[in-house]
């Protein structure tokens, strides 16, 4: 099967949808199928084979953060190009709504559409104000899927029909068979996200630290991520800052092997989240978890059985949460192993089967869903019957 996998964020700037695109496209690739992924990107950036760059995107303040999207009249061209070139079998757009090349897809891109929407944010004036304009590009799409229910819920409640519920995927092996680094081990908490984005958390986790500390002296945060490391630890005691470890950005392997290593993984994300990929890499490595209390993490640590919550931004019950796990190992065990056993449903074994599914049921279907010659298919991956 050919197939064309719109990423609408820039591809040298790491993030959630960006490794989810990454990862799909190359399971696909180990099948013997024939991928390519359009993204932004900027010229001089290395790409993997299988990436074609539509060019540098612009940051655009967005649900909590930055996105870096890309749009316009040479973008535009680039789509058409890369759709006439490829002679798709199925398009993926993921995020079609947003102002970026999933969007000029839609409107360019003929035949099987397949549509993953990411975001959770169930205020979103922008979308609501933007409906009639998306409204003719969302109508060509064949299948839709969201990847949790709070993405399914956002799409439902600003846009109208239905999604088919498919969770991000993650190589869970590749976690799990990593090498525990020495120098990461012993009483050490584990954090990885952009220090610079209040929405990941960071500065609960820093003011939960002192009391973290003051009963668990030994303890140690190792934070990777980009960001000013200064101003991370600008409200923390200067006593207390040698106990902070930056370690930047981390490579696929060190990211495996510091989830491996910690005593301790914390997610103290404070919103915008629609699901929680380092919740499940952190499982997949076995690191025990503890996060804050979003209705997506809550539901991707199967309420809270394979790992423990805290009162979102309350610094004080992650501090004591912390230091009672840190104390007791039999229950951080306990986790390691719940954790361990649920993630299995999120290996690309499963998740990448079930989009494959999506794909060969709107090719093989195309011409009789045009006529409605299939009952079922188009409520079951959320449109609505045609007239």
């Amino acid at each position: 099967m050919r197939i064309g996998i719109v990423c609408p964020y820039s591809w040298d700037v790491p993030g959630g949808v960006q490794f989810h695109i990454r990862d799909l496209a190359e399971y696909f690739i180990r099948l013997g199928h024939e991928v390519s992924v359009l993204a932004p990107s900027d010229d001089d950036t290395p790409l993997p084979p299988y990436v074609v760059s539509a060019g540098r995107a612009v940051p655009v303040p967005y649900n909590g953060s930055v996105a870096r999207l890309n749009f316009g009249f040479l973008s535009a061209a680039r789509v058409r190009r890369w759709l006439h070139d490829g002679a798709f079998d199925v398009v993926h757009i993921h995020e079609p709504t947003s102002p970026s090349l999933g969007l000029l897809t839609c409107w360019a891109a003929q035949g099987p559409i397949v549509a993953t929407f990411h975001t959770s944010n169930p205020r979103s004036r922008a979308m609501i104000a933007a409906y009639a304009i998306l409204q003719a590009a969302l109508e060509k799409i064949s299948a839709r899927i969201a990847v949790s229910e709070y993405a399914r819920r956002t799409l439902v409640e600003h846009l109208g029909g239905d999604a088919v519920v498919i969770p991000n995927g993650v190589d869970v092996d590749f976690f799990a068979k990593a090498e525990p680094k020495p120098e990461w081990q012993g009483g050490t908490i584990g954090f990885i996200g952009r220090i610079d984005e209040p929405r990941k958390g960071l500065p609960v986790l820093m003011r939960a630290l002192p009391k973290i500390l003051a009963a668990r002296p030994e303890t140690r945060l190792l934070v990777a991520g980009r960001g000013d490391e200064e101003a991370a630890v600008a409200e923390l005691p200067e006593e207390l800052r040698s106990r902070v470890e930056f370690l930047g950005m981390v490579s696929d392997e060190d990211k495996a092997r510091l989830l491996r290593s910690v005593d301790l993984y914390v997610a103290p994300n404070t919103g915008g989240e629609s699901f929680g990929i380092i919740l499940v890499e952190a499982m997949s490595a076995g690191a025990p978890v503890l996060a804050s209390d979003l209705d997506a993490f809550v539901q991707v640590l199967d309420q809270g059985r394979a790992g423990e919550v805290f009162a979102n931004e309350d610094a004080d019950a992650l501090a004591t949460a912390a230091v009672r796990l840190l104390g007791d190992p039999d229950r951080r065990a306990e986790l390691s192993a719940r954790g361990s056993a649920h993630v299995r449903r999120f290996d690309w074994s499963t998740v990448g089967a079930d989009i494959l599914s999506v794909y060969e049921t709107v090719t093989a279907g195309a011409a009789a869903v045009a006529t409605d010659e299939r009952p079922g298919f188009r409520s079951r991956f959320g449109l609505a019957a045609r007239d």
